[in-house]
Formats: structure tokens, C-alpha cells, sequence
């Protein structure tokens, strides 16, 4: 039975850019050992959070490369690997280049807003594809669709490979469904970082963090106090990032987590369209945030 390596703190790796908008490798490589060095339980990468549809394939190309020698076995990699048409999926993954890598972070299709049963077909051909665990990823709020709690664990039932679901609907009901009729070597991870804790507590394994990418040591240790039962010291450090949790994301994502990166001076404030740094507001907010968690 294939089993689901990815539990603790992952982190969904950001792009960095340089000042003049290509892929800043030297940064990445820092941010990698940064991580790794501050409690990161495994990568996630080349998915939402990286920017990946505005970059071009000799950029995801060097950025796998990249990734996979810095890491070295140190950790387990997820790579993102999805969209909204199937038959292109299943031809990249039985094509493609993901030696070195431990799983497919897979996404629910976008735009085109298949049935439940559309959305299952989907994800079984992809298990089809590849022998790699795969993880599903429903995020309804990007999709427009979202993947019910029967039909994820009917996918989990049915494809031994399909080992888990990142999960960022923000419906407990759902969460709560999930965990309690999922089969044992299914599990379920966090997909937003403000409900990772309730998540846990719920049953949860993990998450895929964007936060992580700045504050992988608090954030990995509030995620391991919960696993030891330790849950009031581990509510203490949830509560503490509570503001910082709606910053990051209230002018979008990756844009507010790059802010915190650059005021830690460890990446210029650089994205690529259409997406835009954060207003002057915000990144105001979240210096002064910065200063009064001593950051």
C-alpha cells in the first residue's frame, strides 16, 4: 500500500525574482536551506504559491533541476502537476521528467467546472498515469468547483495511490466527513495556514504552508506541539500569527508573503503579471506587525 510521506510543515516554495523579473536561483537556493534548516517537513513546489502559469517551461525545467539538488533526499518533494485538461495531464506525467521527486500535488480543473463525476474521472486517469502518490488539491475559492467529501473519498478508495487531499475549502463539515470515512492510508492536509491548527486538532496531518516560507521554525513548532497533545502552547503561537495570517493574503498570494520575504531582506518584492506587489498599506501593516512579534 502506498503510504503518504507528506505530514508535518510543507512548504509551498515561492519563485523569487530578481529586480529584473527572472527567476532569482541564488535566492531560492537560500530560502531552500533557510527552510530546510527552520523545521521544513518536506517542498511543495512549481504549484499556486510559485506562480507557475507565468513561468516558462525552461524556467520549471531549472527550478525542478535546482530543487532536487539542493535537497538532496533531505526531505520528500511534492510537485505540482494539474489543470483542466486531463489528457494533457496524463501525457505529462507519463512523459515528463519527475525523477527524484515523492508525489504530484494535483489540483481540482479550473474554469470549465465539471460534475462531481467529471471531477472523479479526472482523478482516477491520473492515478492511472503515474505510480507516484499523488495528492489532491480542491481549493474551491481558484477552481469554482469544489470536490465533495464523498466523491474525495470514493478517489481514495479506488486509486491506492491517491493518498491524501490538501484541503482548502475553509468547510469543516466537509473536513470533518473526510476524516471520519477516509480509508487509513488516506490523509488529510491543511491548504490555509489561518485553520491549520483546528485542522489539526481535528485530525489533520499537516499542511501545505505559505507563511512557512518566512516562519518555518514558529510555525513547525506549533505543528508539532499539537502532534505531542501540547495544544494550549500550540494555540498560543496560532493566535500570535492571527493578523499576520489575513495580511498575507488580503492583496492576494504570493504578493503578501514576498513582502514579508523582502522586509526580512531575503528577496526583492518582485512578482510577475498579473499579479502586483502588495499596496503601501499593507506592507506598512506588516512591518509593523514584524516589529511587534520581534521578527
Amino acid at each position: 500500500m502506498v503510504r503518504n510521506k507528506f505530514k508535518g510543515l510543507g512548504i509551498a516554495l515561492i519563485t523569487p525574482f530578481t529586480a529584473d523579473g527572472d527567476v532569482d536561483y541564488k535566492a531560492l537556493i537560500k530560502l531552500i536551506e533557510y527552510q530546510l534548516g527552520n523545521g521544513a517537513d518536506f517542498l511543495c513546489i512549481l504549484a499556486t504559491t510559485g506562480e507557475t502559469p507565468c513561468l516558462t517551461s525552461e524556467e520549471k525545467q531549472k527550478i525542478k533541476d535546482l530543487v532536487r539538488n539542493v535537497v538532496n533526499g533531505r526531505v520528500p518533494i511534492l510537485i505540482g502537476c494539474g489543470g483542466n485538461n486531463t489528457t494533457a495531464i496524463v501525457e505529462e506525467l507519463k512523459t515528463g521528467d519527475f525523477k527524484g521527486f515523492d508525489g504530484i500535488l494535483s489540483v481540482c480543473p479550473y474554469y470549465n467546472k465539471p460534475s462531481q463525476e467529471g471531477l472523479y474521472q479526472h482523478f482516477r486517469a491520473i492515478a492511472q498515469a503515474t505510480k507516484l502518490p499523488i495528492i489532491l488539491y480542491n481549493v474551491p475559492g481558484r477552481t469554482g468547483i469544489n470536490l465533495r467529501a464523498e466523491t474525495t473519498v470514493r478517489l481514495a478508495k479506488d486509486c491506492p495511490n491517491i493518498v491524501g487531499i490538501k484541503e482548502a475549502s475553509g468547510n469543516f463539515e466537509q473536513i470533518d466527513e473526510i476524516i471520519k470515512n477516509k480509508p487509513t492510508h488516506f490523509d488529510v492536509i491543511s491548504g490555509d495556514d489561518a485553520l491549520t491548527f483546528p485542522m489539526i486538532a481535528c485530525g489533520a496531518v499537516g499542511v501545505i504552508s505559505v507563511i512557512g516560507n518566512a516562519l518555518p521554525r514558529e510555525f513547525s513548532k506549533m505543528i508539532r506541539l499539537e502532534f505531542k497533545g501540547e495544544y494550549e502552547s500550540a494555540r498560543k503561537i496560532h493566535h500570535k500569527f492571527t493578523e499576520l495570517y489575513s495580511l498575507l493574503f488580503i492583496d492576494g498570494n504570493p504578493a503578501g508573503v514576498k513582502c514579508l520575504l523582502h522586509e526580512m531582506g531575503m528577496i526583492e518584492n518582485v512578482l510577475r503579471l498579473p499579479l502586483v506587489p502588495t499596496c503601501v498599506q499593507t506592507v506598512k501593516r506588516i512591518s509593523d506587525v514584524m516589529r511587534e512579534l520581534r521578527i
